[in-house]
């Protein structure tokens, strides 16, 4: 696990010194993610300075020979990558077979010999979570590719002739990229949360979308789709029923698979933990590490000072059943908003709860006993669909107002954020493209209505008469990818590449993680699992009331009863609206009423200060319903500050 950063003249026939890559510039991008590469930071010019390589290690698996770039034999091939790629031991014995000379126990290794092997294909054949960029001398050819789901991320920009690349927009500004909020981006946000896909939310600064690559060959540059969710075309009709056997036959190899998966990435020089929570997810994953390893898992739990939130005693009854060492975290509504800066620093994105503060002190605390690796249960949601909003969409198709009511009761800590809570803004888009309104957008139309009512209004009128949810879809496959499709699976679809991929991976996970040099490993995002499981009968997945029926069916003797009964439980932290504590309120006041915030050309900041005041009068249900709004602005404000906008 790395950070990665690739320099490149789109006009490689020039030789004056003028167009010359130099390896100061690249050396100063590194030293922006040492963070990421805290044990050595590695520059690569090609010939004549047109293309540039650089690496900065965080050394997991070949400590001793795998610094990168990594080259092939005749060293007319060179690699930098950031992640992991997983079974790499057999992988290069195979290659090793067929002639390839392995100079390196490096995982990322393989991926040049197969590259030499398959060409451009040679993505197909990595198993893991990856971002690379492949520089090819004889054809002049730059490759970069991103994982299939988006684990790793790359952004980049084309800036005066260049194109510019890093795992972070921090080290693009150190290569001198003007820094600036892409406003078209936050008006997005301020409708439904995310950026658009491709985006960020910097000026001319975008990310390479999952399972794409982005080549530059022969004065051409072209960004083609290798992998695709592809869920299966819903036939009418409940389809076949599963017999008792059939149903066990399934149950056996997800067992088997997610075993594998967990097994695979446990591999590494150094301890692997396990983030813990009280839920299915974290807790599933412990179990199968636990099985596979011979010494006790530490485990590390956030906790929280506030009922309905904490999930210490889950978590401590289910590190007894696995055999781990439990490690709590302790986070309180002060400490989330005095490390809320950090966070968004880190993680380049904007926090709607509690929780990004929270994983950054969970990952903090990891960091500071001395782990590197940690295995985390992100993903399962997506794979399986667990979410209660999928639910939502599953009753809503079949028309049970009763059942929907109860879901809604049932899930009070989702309210506003996956669930609708209020009012919304026009969603007729999504009905009049898709046939129906995805439930999770729903929820992002009630937090977009909250959003949009503290906007500048100067800043709002030019957007006035676009429709982002119609942008967002615009950027969909939808005859390839979504029509003809379940509407749960439509939906998993296009969460996996806003929610998933830029929140949940990008903000929630790879930034805060790597933010304090640590490895994360999603064992729920292997590919060969989700092939696996894209093509099951939905009702393996959601069962009536249960969700994620075939993983607890599957991991049934590994777990707790209480985990095994309990329902979907996200991970979410009190909403700091409530403010339990006055030094709390006084402090977020503070901030909101500052001249910082007041600069911000997209919030009006009497509104918010307005909509800030009438929080005591509130109700607990809408105080937490509007809470996405304060922590948006909280996080606009601290990357203002710290990226100098």
């Amino acid at each position: 696990m790395c950070g990665i950063v690739c320099v490149a003249n789109l006009d490689r026939s020039s030789k004056s010194s003028a167009s010359a890559i130099t390896r100061a510039l690249i050396d100063g991008a590194l030293s922006k993610l040492q963070h990421r590469g805290p044990d050595s930071q590695k520059s690569w010019l090609n010939d004549n300075a047109t293309v540039a390589l650089g690496h900065a290690r965080l050394a997991i698996v070949a400590v001793a020979d795998g610094e990168q770039p990594i080259a092939n034999e005749d060293q007319t091939v060179q690699i930098i990558v950031n992640g992991e790629l997983y079974d790499h031991v057999r992988i290069a014995a195979e290659l090793k077979q067929r002639g390839h000379h392995i100079a390196t126990a490096s995982d990322a290794e393989i991926a040049v010999h197969l590259y030499e092997e398959h060409g451009l294909d040679f993505v197909q054949h990595l198993r893991g979570e990856f971002a690379l960029a492949l520089y090819d001398k004889k054809l002049d050819r730059l490759v970069i590719a991103r994982d299939r789901f988006g684990i790793k991320p790359i952004c980049y920009t084309v800036y005066d002739g260049r194109l510019y690349l890093a795992s972070e927009a921090k080290a693009l500004f150190a290569m001198g990229i003007p820094n600036a909020f892409d406003e078209q981006s936050v008006w997005h946000t301020l409708n439904m949360q995310y950026t658009l896909p491709d985006r960020t939310v910097f000026a001319n600064i975008k990310q390479l979308p999952p399972g794409h690559m982005l080549i530059i060959e022969d004065g051409s540059f072209a960004i083609h789709r290798y992998f695709d969710l592809d869920y299966p075309i819903d036939n009418a009709g409940p389809g076949p029923t599963l017999s008792p056997a059939d149903e066990q036959e399934y149950v056996e190899e997800f067992a088997r698979l997610f075993e594998e998966s967990v097994r695979l990435r446990l591999f590494s020089e150094f301890p692997v933990v396990c983030h813990l929570s009280g839920g299915l997810d974290s807790a599933s994953v412990l179990a199968m590490a636990a099985k596979n390893t011979t010494k006790p898992v530490h485990c590390f739990t956030v906790t929280f000072d506030q009922e309905g939130y904490d999930e210490l005693a889950i978590a401590s009854a289910m590190a007894q059943k696995a055999g781990g060492t439990l490690h709590q975290v302790p986070v309180t509504a002060l400490d989330i908003i005095e490390h809320l800066s950090d966070a968004c620093y880190f993680s380049e994105g904007l926090a709607v709860n509690g929780h990004l503060s929270a994983k950054h002190m969970l990952n903090k605390a990891i960091h500071n006993e001395g782990f590197r690796v940690s295995l985390t249960g992100e993903g399962s949601d997506e794979v399986l669909a667990g979410y209660p909003h999928l639910r939502q969409d599953l009753l809503s198709l079949a028309g049970d107002t009763n059942k929907l009511r109860d879901l809604h009761a049932a899930n009070p800590m989702s309210k506003g954020i996956m669930l609708a809570a209020g009012q919304s803004l026009d969603l007729q888009v999504l009905q009049q493209r898709l046939g129906y309104i995805p439930a999770f957008l729903q929820a992002k139309g009630t937090l977009g209505y909250k959003m949009l009512s503290v906007a500048n209004a100067d800043f709002i009128e030019p957007f006035r008469g676009n429709d982002a949810y119609g942008d967002l879809l615009d950027g969909f496959d939808i005859a390839g990818q979504l029509k003809g499709r379940h509407p749960v699976n439509q939906s998993l679809y296009i969460w996996s590449k806003t929610a998933l991929a830029n929140y949940i991976l990008r903000t929630l996970g790879d930034g805060v993680e790597m933010g304090q040099s640590l490895e994360g490993r999603l064992p729920f995002l292997d590919h060969i699992l989700f092939e696996f499981l894209r093509k099951l009968p939905l009702s393996l997945k959601i069962n009536g009331a249960i969700e994620k029926y075939i993983l607890k069916e599957a991991l049934k003797p590994y777990l707790t009863t209480t985990i095994y009964e309990r329902h979907k439980h996200p991970f979410v932290a009190p909403p700091v609206s409530r403010f339990a504590d006055n030094k709390v309120a006084s402090l977020v006041r503070a901030k909101l009423s500052s001249k910082a915030f007041g600069d911000l050309p997209f919030y009006d900041q009497n509104k918010v200060l307005s909509l800030f005041d009438k929080l005591e009068s509130m109700p607990d249900d809408e105080r937490s319903a509007v809470d996405p709004v304060f922590m948006t602005a909280l996080s606009y404000l601290a990357l203002k500050e710290r990226f100098a906008l």
